[in-house]
């Protein structure tokens, strides 16, 4: 593919570099965020060599397919001038390697769920989104370094004293090490800020000196009481009170306060008044303010999620939130998770969160192995070859929307089936002291690599129930052929 030729040819038929506020990448789209989507000839671009598809809506997107996206984003930014932003969730589009019939159903199905997603909640998760999915790559690599680890010391017990395997070990350290930096950086980069700024805003409230004075001996053999930081109202402070989410307040607070003292100060003394001003100012707010808060909040989601829902509910709460979490998907909240998720991470080495709800996308393979299986229809048939593959990998749009959503009933099949699964799992959380993932953006049979503990059996386990039980419900109960005509 000749991607500076494209690149000039996608930029003369979007009305030119005046016409684009940003632009980024997904694994298999240029997307265009446009300013006059009049000026689009759509029907161009759709001819264009090298363009498989156009997604014309609020965001223009460009699909030429994995691999090839990445570098025509990098050769549009050289045509443009411009830098883009942050690229986006890989799995937030359809695969390539789907039929062109499971792609227009995807995108149909995706444009009507994604119409209703315009509020400032929606809005919220997405920047969330956007956040973290720079991350994920670090996430994956880490996580498997760490997987190879601990199967290595299985093996050889004694390598665990070897110096080189020690080093080795801790590169899968480095971003659970560094994530309240990543996240401050990439917020402030999100909105608008300067990111060095927004780093600096992950640091402050994981400060040791937060602490206080630790108790101590004088010459003299008396003993000195150790000293916490206290706030009038919250107590004691400590280093990470508030996590993950109070990074992100506190960089997004950075970005509000250097925006405006910006526009107060003269551009001479921008550089010496700015930053110092928004890290005075930021980290007083953070401190008496945002990691308090944000650390009762973070108590009140861990009891929620995993106290309650995981340990006291056990097998019935393991299927709730498995069974749950495709609607959550759908209704494009599901990214809302991923700072707790990181937390989690953070703070005991795995999630035990994102195995249950990784089932929910089991039930969706075992939903559609029941359809293939049932229908007499070649067109079903063929869409469900080129969707179920990746879906078993954990890529589970275009099933969702290029199968169950559009025939409804096996959706719910589908929850339910994925819901046996989830509750599998979280009773063998119970059963075993704990396990779970121990990085994000793997799931389906490929989270088996990073499952910790060395529990990957209660995993697998989970995946094979939900499996046979979305089969099993939507033979049965959730597919009949006349359903085939809502595909149309």
């Amino acid at each position: 593919m000749d991607y500076p030729n494209l690149s000039r040819h996608i930029l003369s038929l979007v009305g030119g570099g005046e016409n684009i506020s940003s632009f980024t990448n997904c694994m298999t789209r240029l997307r265009l965020e446009i300013i006059d989507p009049s000026r689009v000839d759509v029907d161009a671009l759709k001819k264009l060599d090298g363009v498989m598809g156009v997604v014309d809506g609020d965001q223009l997107q460009v699909v030429v397919g994995p691999g090839h996206a990445q570098r025509l984003r990098d050769a549009f930014a050289v045509e443009t001038g411009l830098e883009g932003s942050a690229p986006v969730d890989a799995d937030a589009d359809a695969p390539l390697s789907a039929v062109d019939d499971l792609r227009r159903l995807q995108t149909k199905n995706t444009q009507k769920v994604k119409a209703r997603q315009k509020t400032g909640v929606h809005a919220l998760f997405r920047h969330i989104g956007n956040i973290f999915i720079p991350i994920i790559p670090g996430f994956i690599a880490c996580g498997l370094i760490v997987a190879i680890a601990n199967v290595w010391k299985l093996i050889a017990p004694g390598v665990a004293a070897n110096p080189w395997f020690l080093a080795f070990a801790a590169l899968g350290s480095i971003v659970v090490g560094a994530l309240n930096l990543l996240v401050g950086y990439n917020t402030a980069k999100e909105f608008g800020g300067t990111p060095v700024l927004g780093l600096i805003a992950g640091a402050v409230s994981y400060l040791p000196a937060l602490a206080g004075i630790p108790a101590s001996t004088a010459a003299d053999g008396t003993v000195i009481p150790a000293q916490p930081l206290s706030i009038p109202l919250f107590g004691d402070l400590k280093p990470a009170l508030g996590g993950i989410i109070g990074v992100i307040v506190t960089a997004w607070l950075f970005t509000v306060i250097e925006k405006w003292v910006r526009k107060h100060v003269p551009a001479w003394l921008d550089l010496f008044v700015v930053p110092v001003v928004t890290l005075l100012v930021g980290a007083a707010v953070c401190i008496f303010v945002i990691m308090p808060i944000a650390g009762l909040l973070m108590q009140g989601i861990d009891w929620v999620l995993i106290d309650f829902a995981l340990e006291r509910g056990g097998v019935i709460g393991g299927y709730l939130l498995s069974s749950l979490f495709l609607p959550l998907v759908m209704l494009g909240i599901h990214q809302g998770l991923t700072p707790i998720h990181a937390q989690l991470i953070a703070d005991h080495g795995y999630t035990q969160l994102l195995p249950v709800l990784a089932m929910a996308g089991a039930g969706e393979v075992g939903m559609a192995i029941a359809i293939y299986v049932k229908t007499k229809s070649a067109r079903l048939k063929s869409i469900i070859r080129a969707a179920l593959p990746i879906g078993v990998l954990g890529v589970g749009e275009p099933l969702i929307y290029g199968v169950s959503l559009p025939l409804f009933y096996p959706l719910i099949t589908a929850c339910l089936g994925g819901g046996f699964g989830g509750a599998f799992v979280a009773f063998g959380i119970q059963a075993t002291g704990g396990f779970g993932a121990g990085a994000l953006g793997l799931s389906g049979v490929l989270m088996t690599a990073v499952i910790t503990n060395g529990q990957w059996l209660w995993y697998v386990g989970g995946l094979v129930i939900a499996y046979i039980m979305g089969f099993v419900l939507t033979y049965f109960f959730g597919f009949k052929e006349h359903m085939v005509e809502r595909l149309s």
